[in-house]
Formats: C-alpha cells, sequence, structure tokens
C-alpha cells in the first residue's frame, strides 16, 4: 500500500505542481521497498507504485473515454484501469529485473535500480507504439537537471533522478550528511562567482570525494556525489548549444477553443471556419499557426474560396499560415498538417500514431465498436518528412501525441531552425493532461535548443525558449491570439546526434556488468 502512495504522491512532481523534490523523495521510498526484496515482491512493490503514478497521472484517460467517447462509464472505468496496470507492469519488470542481480545495497540503490528503471522507461516508448508519458525525467524540466537534457535526453534525467533518490536513500541510510563547512563553501563559490563559481564548487566536491575514498572514510561520499551532481546540473543549463539563425520572425498562436462535443457537428462547422479566419486576419506575423484538425473536414472537401481567404490573410503578412487537417489520398486518410501563403504549398503527415484513439491495433477492432471516436483509423506519415520552408524559417512539425518522442523531434530538428507542435486535447477536458502536455513541450525545446510552439484547441497554446521558459501562454478554455516574436535556432546538441542510445547502452552494460561479476564471484565461492 506504501509504494502505491508513493507512485501517486510522486505525480506531485509533474506538471502543474511540477514540484521535482517530491520525486527524489517518493523514488528514495521505493528503493527502500526494493533495496531487500526478492524478485517476486520487487515486481509487486514496483508494479503497485507504478499503478499509483499512472492511476493518478494518466486518469484523464477515462475522461476521453467516457465524457467525449461515449464509453459507459464501467466500462471506460475499467478500460482506464487496465491500461494503467499495463503501464504499472513495465515498472513491475524493472523492480523484478533490478532483483534478479546480486549487489551490495549502494550499487543496487544508485546504479542498478536506476537503469532497470530506465531501461524499461525507454521499452515503455516503444510497446504498442509507445506511450512514454510520465517518464521521471520530465520532473526534473526547470529544475538543476534539466540541464543534462541536451546530452541525455529525457531518459538520461530519468537515471540520473533516480540515482538522486539512491544517494537520497544512502543519507538516509547512513545518517551522514556533508560536512557543513564545505556545504557552506561550495554555495558561497555559486552565489559569488556565479559559472566559475559551479565549476569551482564541482572541483571541491571532487577533491572532497578523493580524500574520502582515499582516506576510505566514504560516510559523506553520498551527499558529496549529490551536491555534485545537482551543481554540474547547474552548470550544464548555462550552456548555449544551438545559436541564433537570422533575425527573429513574428508568430501567431490561434486557439479557437472548439468544444470537443461540438467540434465534428456539421452545424458548428461554419462557425468554426469563421472563428480561425478572423483571428487570421486580425493578425500582422508572418507565421500564423492553426491547431490539430483545425478545419474538421477532408481538405478535399474544404471550401476553395475558404482556403483561398486563409491564403490571403497570409500572404498580407509576406508569409505563411500552417493549419490542421484531415487529408485523404488513395483510400487511406492521414492526420495533416498543410501550408498556405507566399512559400509553395507543403504538407505534413502524423507518423507516430495513438492506439486506439487514431489507429486500431491487430485483434482490438472490438474496442472501437464501444467508442464513438470520430477518425480513429489514420494512415502513418512518413518518419523521415522534411520541415516546413515557411516564413523566411525552417519548421520541424508534430501533431499533438508525437512531441512524446524525443528521439523523433530531434532526428526532425537537425535540419528545422523552429519546432511547432499542433494538438487537441480538449479529448481530455479540465485535467492533468494539457499541463502535463506543456511540459513533455518544454522538455523537447531544451534537448533540441530551439524554440518550441505549442498550439492547441483549447490549450494550452504557448511558446516555449529553447532552455524551456514559457515566453508567454494563453489560458486555457478560451478564444485567443497568442502573437510575438521569436528567434530561430541552428546547431546541434548532443542528444540530437545520439538521442537516447547511450543512456539505454550505459544501462545495459550496467545491469549486464553487474550480472557477469555477481556470476564471477558465485563461481569462485563454489570452488
Amino acid at each position: 500500500m506504501t509504494a502505491f502512495l508513493a507512485g501517486a504522491a510522486a505525480v506531485l512532481a509533474f506538471a502543474p505542481a511540477g514540484f521535482f523534490p517530491i520525486a527524489l523523495v517518493c523514488f528514495a521510498w521505493l528503493i527502500h521497498l526494493l533495496i531487500a526484496a526478492p524478485p517476486r515482491r520487487a515486481f509487486r512493490v514496483a508494479f503497485w507504485f507504478g499503478l499509483g503514478l499512472f492511476g493518478a497521472g494518466v486518469s484523464w484517460v477515462y475522461v476521453s473515454l467516457s465524457q467525449f467517447g461515449g464509453m459507459a462509464p464501467p466500462l471506460a472505468a475499467l478500460a482506464t484501469f487496465l491500461f494503467c496496470a499495463l503501464l504499472a507492469a513495465f515498472t513491475g519488470a524493472a523492480g523484478w529485473l533490478q532483483a534478479r542481480i546480486p549487489a551490495s545495497a549502494a550499487v543496487r540503490a544508485c546504479l542498478l535500480i536506476p537503469a532497470a528503471w530506465t531501461l524499461f522507461e525507454w521499452l515503455r516508448s516503444w510497446v504498442l507504439s509507445g506511450f512514454p508519458w510520465l517518464s521521471a525525467g520530465y520532473a526534473a524540466v526547470g529544475w538543476p537537471l534539466q540541464g543534462y537534457a541536451p546530452l541525455l535526453g529525457t531518459f538520461g534525467a530519468s537515471f540520473i533522478t533516480l540515482s538522486l533518490a539512491g544517494l537520497l536513500w544512502l543519507m538516509a541510510k547512513r545518517k551522514t550528511w556533508l560536512p557543513s563547512a564545505a556545504t557552506l563553501a561550495c554555495f558561497a563559490l555559486l552565489a559569488v562567482f556565479g559559472v566559475l563559481g559551479i565549476i569551482a564548487a564541482v572541483l571541491l566536491l571532487a577533491l572532497l570525494i578523493g580524500v574520502s575514498i582515499w582516506r576510505r572514510r566514504l560516510g559523506a561520499l553520498p551527499a558529496a556525489v549529490f551536491m555534485a551532481i545537482v551543481l554540474l546540473g547547474v552548470g550544464l543549463r548555462e550552456v548555449e548549444w544551438t545559436t541564433p539563425a537570422g533575425r527573429p520572425v513574428t508568430v501567431a498562436l490561434l486557439q479557437g477553443n472548439v468544444a470537443q462535443e461540438m467540434k465534428f457537428r456539421p452545424e458548428r462547422y461554419a462557425r468554426t471556419l469563421e472563428t480561425y479566419a478572423r483571428l487570421a486576419e486580425e493578425s500582422s506575423a508572418r507565421l500564423i499557426v492553426l491547431p490539430e484538425t483545425a478545419i474538421p473536414r477532408f481538405s478535399d472537401k474544404i471550401d476553395p474560396a475558404y482556403l483561398a481567404r486563409l491564403e490571403a490573410a497570409a500572404r498580407r503578412n509576406d508569409g505563411d499560415l500552417l493549419f490542421g487537417v484531415p487529408y485523404r489520398s488513395h483510400g487511406d486518410y492521414y492526420n495533416s498538417i498543410a501550408s498556405l501563403g507566399t512559400a509553395p504549398r507543403q504538407l505534413y503527415h502524423k507518423s507516430h500514431l495513438v492506439p486506439f484513439g487514431e489507429f486500431v491495433p491487430p485483434f482490438f477492432g472490438w474496442v472501437m465498436r464501444l467508442v464513438a471516436i470520430p477518425l480513429s483509423d489514420f494512415a502513418r506519415g512518413a518518419p523521415d518528412q522534411a520541415p516546413f520552408a515557411v516564413a523566411g524559417q525552417r519548421v520541424a512539425p508534430t501533431v499533438c501525441y508525437e512531441d512524446a518522442f524525443g528521439d523523433a523531434v530531434g532526428a526532425a530538428a537537425r535540419d528545422a531552425t523552429l519546432l511547432a507542435n499542433v494538438s487537441n486535447v480538449a479529448w481530455f477536458g479540465d485535467s492533468l493532461a494539457p499541463s502535463q502536455h506543456l511540459q513533455i513541450a518544454r522538455e523537447r525545446a531544451i534537448e533540441t535548443g530551439r524554440v518550441h510552439l505549442t498550439v492547441a484547441n483549447t490549450g494550452i497554446t504557448a511558446a516555449i525558449d529553447r532552455d524551456g521558459t514559457v515566453l508567454a501562454r494563453l489560458p486555457p478554455f478560451a478564444e485567443g491570439r497568442l502573437e510575438m516574436a521569436v528567434q530561430g535556432y541552428t546547431g546541434t546538441t548532443p542528444y540530437m546526434r545520439f538521442a537516447d542510445w547511450p543512456i539505454v547502452v550505459l544501462s545495459l552494460a550496467l545491469l549486464g556488468a553487474a550480472a557477469l561479476l555477481a556470476a564471477r564471484r558465485e563461481r569462485a565461492q563454489s570452488r
């Protein structure tokens, strides 16, 4: 039961609360429960932690199934529970795997549990098209550990978060902390000398760690390593991985606030089109962006006169307009973004589809007969589509759920100067989902060193700087236009170059090395 409660409490580390220290405390308690647990018990403990985490953190799935999908409330509750249980199976498997490998408490807490957790987070981002929501690394957005995101991505931040939790557990167990004089010296260096102080503080801590190891006085070692990791994260936040490209461009992000239950109704169609045309015509921005399926009708069924009206609004500003629209071609249909304006017309088809929401997995057609979700069997777009060349920028587009996949966004960002995500999280009502989605968008900006424009039908519509700072945003569930100038950037962060592979390989290597050492030790003892 305590594992379940700790998992549920860990949700407070994610948006909208976003209090990262809670993640350290909750994961430290999970580590405490796992340290001496045999494999089967470790699976149960980690499973219950995951069930608490996902049960509280993705409860908005029930809203989409029941309130907007038309599923009977008892069935929607059961489907949500089963979905959360499936996600918790990954955390349970992580607990089971680390428990299978003999190791000391310190190694298990600081290396093996983080490695297993990170590995199964990564696997969760692939199975059934992937669901990487609530990966531990997202909790670090806005906190010192976000400095590691351009190096190792979200899963790297997850590994470091779990490692810090392990160090916290060690400190609590040994009741030893960094000597106060060294603590004060580190913070004095940090406060007085800025970035140089961070470097000096890290070097001081490294010296303390070295002396502790040399003298075999390891009591303060966990605290020293903890502080060194945090301070290094603070220092990494000051690194500018990308450089400005050209002059800033004015952008307008349009939030139509069309209620989900009205979005696809024929009687609402004309009013929806008028809302977006009026907002676009009132803008003076060179780049105007509308949300996902802003025009809720197949592109070949849209009145050409209306498209001409939107194009005229973009051309008047010597720019371009991007809008979400269902696109039909050769019997398939796509969730797409199209462009209009001074640049040649361009098209992007969503490639990473939402299971059950946008495509039906094999043998699960019966599920879709229980819900009423329009356009729930899209075709996949190509995974390597070129950025939009619009308004003097190269814009890497994603549709809604796609920006939860850092490796794909990072690959697309290499040839882009801006990121743009169009979405319609109205499916999840006034729940945790919009805030969590904004947190994910902030992480993508940090990983790529690019400004990220996120445009949602009912919110949260925002412009995010390359360091994850929200430059401006519109209030949710309100019609509006967010207009401002943003800077394009070029350059490649280490994460964009290597994606998730370094942290995945490191996790596998740690688990593999520990297993080999344990096996060798066992053979030596049996002789």
